[in-house]
């Protein structure tokens, strides 16, 4: 039986091409979702999900747009979490976007990222940048899912610096002038939303977080306890290293494997849609799970 949140039109037995990894302009993406299933579409993906951060707000246009581009399309978000004081992002796929439990989440998330870029805002200017939270704004189309990627679009379109890393860089990561600390979901709240929702969690771009090998191997014991089952093995930020050593990992957890170019916009991206490596042969794809 399909998963209700799954969306088929001439989708082959066997997907070539899945992009489980992506974001729009509901989040901190450059384009409507529509436009992002046009251009996946036109990159040859077959199966598809928009993964906005903390917001499912984009998920019927997507959904429709990917039909009518010959797409099979699955339900998905970004959730932002907090384990043992690192940041780390994980993914839901093929869920219910109705269910109470994970609606109410991502609600209270999207409140504490206003309140957190106000104080973004206000640590910038005692350092001298003032306005940044009121120019980040005008970056913005979802007020209620404000970045530090549209604070650093702005300070680059004011020429503090080249580009968004090196706003990143020097203003907006952990010890820099413009970062403040969040608190986000736990690795047990966003788990437990999505499969109430009916969906599956994968551990979104792994090779990203400042871990090491022993904590990020605590941290995936800790995923699959709550009830997490995949990780993203290809994605857009990854070399060929870190998919080798996160495909032993699958092994090693017995995870089924992901594949995102985390996509945002062509102007910010690691890798257009669709384009990415495929899996190592021997892995199980995670839309296994979700169609």
């Amino acid at each position: 039986m399909l998963n209700s949140s799954f969306a088929f039109n001439r989708l082959p037995v066997t997907p070539a091409n899945f992009d489980f990894h992506c974001h729009s302009i509901v989040s901190d993406g450059f384009l409507p979702p529509a436009v992002v299933a046009q251009r996946a579409a036109g990159n040859g993906v077959d199966l598809w999900a928009l993964t906005d951060h903390d917001d499912l707000g984009g998920l019927a246009e997507a959904r429709a747009a990917a039909e009518a581009a010959g797409m099979g399309f699955v339900n998905g978000v970004e959730i932002s979490i907090e384990w043992r004081g690192v940041p780390i992002h994980v993914v839901g796929l093929g869920f219910d976007a109705a269910s109470p439990a994970l609606t109410g989440g991502l609600d209270e998330l999207r409140l504490g990222r206003v309140e957190r870029a106000r104080r973004m805002g206000d640590a910038l200017a005692a350092i001298g940048i003032p306005g940044v939270y009121e120019g980040a704004l005008t970056f913005v189309t979802n007020p209620s899912l404000i970045s530090r990627a549209h604070f650093a679009r702005y300070m680059v379109s004011i020429n503090i610096a080249r580009d968004v890393s090196g706003i990143f860089q020097h203003y907006l990561t952990p010890g820099k002038p413009g970062y403040v600390d969040h608190r986000w979901a736990t690795l047990e709240d966003a788990v437990g939303w999505i499969t109430s929702a009916g969906g599956v969690a994968v551990v979104a771009h792994p090779g990203r977080y400042k871990m090491s090998g022993a904590d990020m191997r605590r941290f995936l014991g800790d995923f699959k306890d709550v009830g997490g089952q995949g990780i993203e093995v290809t994605c857009g930020s990854h070399s060929p290293d870190h998919i080798m050593h996160f495909a032993r990992l699958a092994r090693h957890h017995a995870f089924h494997a992901s594949r995102g170019s985390d996509f945002h916009g062509p102007e910010e991206s690691y890798v257009d849609l669709g384009r990415l490596p495929p899996l190592p042969e021997d892995l199980k794809p995670i839309w296994r799970l979700v169609i």
